[in-house]
């Protein structure tokens, strides 16, 4: 596969395909992004062409020309490749059941359906749901235009724990795991039940197509990649997480060839060694938050205990944080997320990183 814009790609795939076994090639790879960038505006477009927000993101034409504008002319230095994935929002899983979706200006939120468990027999995956349609009709827009210049990858996919929550809601599913664990448990599993088969799908529509396996992240995998989370994790304890959540996650790694899991801060973190003990998870992303969780060096003995594991790990730092850094931890099994900057402050700080052994 080539792609204008990345020359590079064979190469730099091969450095992320070292990264899953925790090894180094030339150098560590370096992803240079945005922070929620696939949410930035890009264009003036008229905001009366739409009645409201939903229709804005499920406007195909537009989506898929506001990406169109976002990679042109780019070159993608490192390992940073040029992705489109669908986007819906993040409980798009929990509305392919039936779960409305309501839409802001970056993001999408459940209504949490589940009032009373009886609610739960009208959560149903249909593939005539409107979501799972119109994610399948931005995937075959994107295929239709992607030629040489990206690469097209799947939606973002939380079932389990975090579909559960967002069907009945985080507070209400907390106050479940006392008064009522049973119901909650089969929540979590009726949220598991249709992930390989959605996985699956959209993987297989974009296998013929001779994509690579990726999705928000923008980590491809030339298997099957998947960023296995649960967000929800942070709001229970150990034992509920083992009840509700750690089965379900240990059941849909199996599946795949790669995966990376999204540690969502230090609540999530408290379950790290149930995490790390699961073989098929080669991978971790780090995500520190904000405020006092910044910065980045007072997280080096989480990141450490996961490189002693033996697994890999996904860390975001600032230019500024990168030579303690580096000076602090080995370069086995990191991979950089920096700033997206101008390309020549990009190649500059690469160089600073091919120091780094």
């Amino acid at each position: 596969m080539e792609l204008r814009g990345k020359p590079d790609l064979e190469d730099a795939v091969a450095r992320i395909e070292a990264w899953f076994e925790g090894a180094v090639l030339d150098r560590v790879p370096v992803r240079f992004a945005r922070h929620n960038a696939f949410a930035e505006q890009v264009d003036e477009a008229d905001p009366r062409r739409w009645q409201n927000l939903k229709q804005r993101w499920f406007d195909v034409e537009y989506q898929i020309d506001r990406f169109l504008m976002s990679i042109e002319n780019r070159t993608f230095v490192a390992e940073t490749f040029p992705v489109y994935w669908p986007n819906l929002g993040p409980d798009v899983y929990a509305a392919f059941h039936g779960c409305p979706l309501e839409y802001g200006e970056t993001t999408s939120w459940s209504v949490h359906p589940v009032h009373e468990w009886r609610d739960t027999e009208k959560l149903m995956f249909d593939r005539n749901n409107e979501y799972f349609r119109k994610i399948e009709e931005l995937t075959a827009a994107a295929m239709a235009v992607c030629d040489n210049r990206f690469l097209v990858g799947y939606t973002d996919l939380h079932p389990g724990a975090d579909c559960a929550m967002a069907w009945r809601g985080g507070d209400r599913l907390c106050v479940d795991l006392y008064d009522a664990p049973n119901e909650a448990r089969a929540l979590a599993e009726r949220g598991a039940q249709h992930f390989l088969e959605i996985y699956d799908h959209f993987d297989a529509v974009l296998k013929a197509r001779g994509q690579l396996s990726v999705t928000w992240m923008e980590i491809p995998s030339r298997g099957t990649m998947h960023i296995p989370s649960c967000d929800f994790a942070a709001m229970i304890s150990e034992a509920h997480f083992n009840q509700i959540a750690l089965p379900l996650i240990e059941r849909e790694v199996r599946h795949m060839t790669h995966n990376v899991f999204h540690v969502d801060g230090k609540g999530v973190a408290r379950h790290l060694d149930k995490l790390l003990a699961i073989a098929e998870i080669q991978a971790y992303q780090w995500v520190q938050g904000v405020g006092e969780d910044q910065p980045i060096m007072q997280w080096v003995p989480l990141i450490r205990r996961i490189q002693d594991a033996g697994k890999s790990v996904v860390v975001d730092l600032l230019p500024g944080e990168l030579d303690e850094f580096m000076q602090t931890v080995r370069p086995e099994g990191v991979l950089l997320c920096l700033p997206s900057a101008s390309e020549e402050e990009e190649r500059a700080l690469l160089r600073r990183i091919e120091r780094w052994t």
